[in-house]
């Protein structure tokens, strides 16, 4: 008896040894395969007709094949995906990154525009989408009880039944964009307007994607009628706003710590009086710690992905809460920190972001031939190739009928016609947006999927379809986009440097509207005249709520939060270097 019960304990040891093992091999094959990424990448870093992006899933399909081949079908990938993987360790480095090293001059500059093209625009790509019919930009294609447009095509192609909640996370789903393709080809000095709001949009409309997602997960849709769809509304537009304010008082909250406790003043004697009060005691006397760029580092970057996972905590959109939380953190937290901390966070988050990016991508490529998906569809391959396509259409459909209206609307409230937005920069614009990504991806999965599997058919063919749309769009629309940017802007050089004025900045590392030094106080606003009329503040909203924005920043929050040249200079704290070069 005792034997068989050794017996049966060594075997289990021993398949879960080789469970390991097995995981250990998938994992430094995976790894290897990054690392391939980034060399090949690097060796294609002149040629702009393939970005990281489009190598990463070429070399995920390729090793994907491979897998497929040594494993006799039974498999095409190393690593199951997870959407909580990509969620909560994956996307909000990349998205903080793009927050921490925005342009903030041009980003709030176009902020009226960016959160057009972002938040009101993916609702609208969102009901098309859904719908099917462009002149349907609600939900009034299922008035009639049976819907039409998506649900009848899907009906009749036999997919199978959807329910209405279904249908709307569809919409959701391929609303997300992923403009790396065409970033990676214009020039920020060359077309900044074109620029800023390509990028702007694109972390605004990643956001936008998910908070819609989520609330469409928070509703019952079965029996929608009118109150429930401004109920719906409105709740899109709560987490939109909390999560914003979340990010910003998680900014703040950091940027007083370390302007408070003072990492980089040198060591002294500690006044034990007020102990009493020891949360005081603790924030005013912990500042004669002498220098540490590690605690600095650490707690910038948890700080940041605190923020993050206090909006999961409270229902929150992350990815927006993180994005706003970067843009503070950089304009009041970075300040407050000594010079070698500033050059090491803008390695380390520039470099997570990097790594994430080329994960997401890779592991994309890999999955696009996962056997447990296409068995479901390899009867009917043309029901997938059906909508796939038909998806496509509608993401184009869906993009044209938001980016050329809501740039008619935002050119007729500007007086500048070098901030009006032309046709052939509308149609950069728009194309920028068609290709889909990681997001798209990874909201398919969290929707179709049960921890990366599924045994349904309809959801099969859903994760398929999604990964085919991803895919060609990336591909075939990444590879077409130089030549289409030649052609809508033939003055233009089109090329984007990859060195940057600041030596802090890796080479490697393309960052969007990256501000390698600091915005002057005129990009901020000391350089817009005090609007002098009630007309004057409409001709030129922007520039006078930057006037404003501008003084109330220079007498409250910079005192408070720290920021360039508020912290007093103390030798080898955080302002010496820029104190000296003042001097």
């Amino acid at each position: 008896m005792m034997a068989s019960q050794l017996g049966s304990m060594l075997t289990k040891w021993g398949n879960l040894s080789t469970s390991d093992h097995a995981s250990v091999v998938s994992i430094n094959l995976f790894v290897a395969l990054l690392c391939g990424c980034i060399v090949i990448g690097h060796l294609l870093e002149e040629n702009r007709w393939v970005n990281e992006s489009i190598t990463a899933l070429l070399i995920g399909v390729c090793t994907g094949v491979v897998i497929l081949l040594t494993s006799g079908g039974r498999s095409s990938h190393l690593l199951v995906f997870s959407e909580d993987l990509f969620f909560i360790y994956l996307l909000p480095p990349i998205i903080f990154n793009a927050g921490f090293q925005v342009k903030k001059k041009q980003f709030f500059r176009n902020f009226i525009t960016i959160m057009l093209f972002g938040a009101v625009g993916t609702l609208i790509s969102c009901c098309i989408i859904t719908s099917g019919r462009c002149y349907h930009l609600c939900l009034s294609c299922f008035e009639d009880g049976q819907g039409n447009g998506v649900m009848q095509f899907f009906s009749k192609l036999g997919i199978g039944s959807f329910d209405m909640g279904d249908y709307l996370a569809i919409g959701a789903i391929f609303s997300a964009t992923d403009s790396v393709c065409t970033l990676q080809v214009l020039n920020q000095d060359e077309t900044p307007l074109l620029y800023s709001l390509v990028f702007g949009e694109g972390v605004v409309n990643d956001a936008a994607s998910v908070v819609l997602f989520n609330a469409i997960q928070s509703f019952d849709l079965t029996h929608i009628n009118i109150r429930i769809a401004f109920q719906f509304i409105g709740n899109f537009f709560y987490l939109f706003f909390a999560s914003t304010m979340l990010g910003v008082v998680t900014g703040l909250l950091s940027a007083y710590i370390i302007k408070t406790l003072y990492f980089g003043r040198p060591s002294g004697s500690i006044d034990w009086t007020g102990i009493c009060c020891f949360p005081w005691f603790l924030l005013t006397q912990m500042r004669i710690l002498m220098h540490s760029t590690d605690r600095e580092v650490a707690l910038m970057i948890l700080m940041a992905y605190l923020s993050y996972i206090l909006a999961e905590l409270f229902y929150l959109s992350g990815i927006l809460t993180v994005f706003f939380c970067g843009i503070v953190m950089s304009h009041y937290t970075w300040h407050n920190v000594t010079e070698s901390s500033r050059i090491t966070t803008k390695h380390a988050f520039a470099t997570l972001s990097f790594v994430a990016e080329i994960f997401i991508f890779l592991y994309v490529g890999m999955d696009a031939l996962d056997i447990e998906k296409w068995r479901f569809v390899s009867s009917t391959p043309g029901t997938s190739v059906a909508v796939s396509s038909m998806l496509l259409g509608l993401v184009l459909v869906g993009r044209a009928a938001f980016v050329f209206p809501l740039s008619f609307l935002s050119n007729l409230v500007k007086k500048n016609p070098t901030e009006k937005i032309s046709f052939r920069q509308q149609v950069i614009i728009w194309w920028a947006g068609l290709m889909r990504g990681a997001v798209s991806v990874a909201l398919a999965y969290k929707q179709f999927t049960r921890s990366g599997h599924t045994q349904l058919r309809t959801n099969a063919i859903m994760i398929t379809s999604t990964i085919t749309v991803v895919l060609f769009s990336t591909v075939v629309f990444g590879l077409m986009t130089q030549p289409l940017i030649r052609f809508m802007l033939p003055h233009s050089k089109h090329t984007t440097s990859m060195v940057f004025s600041d030596s802090a900045t890796p080479k490697s590392f393309v960052v969007p509207l990256l501000d390698s030094t600091h915005d002057s106080d005129a990009d901020m606003g000391h350089g817009f005249p005090r609007p002098s009329s009630l007309r004057m503040l409409l001709a030129t909203p922007t520039r006078s709520v930057h006037h404003y924005w501008r003084k109330f920043d220079d007498a409250i929050m910079r005192p408070m939060f720290g920021g360039r040249g508020f912290v007093p200079f103390v030798p080898g704290s955080p302002t010496e270097g820029s104190a000296s070069q003042l001097q």
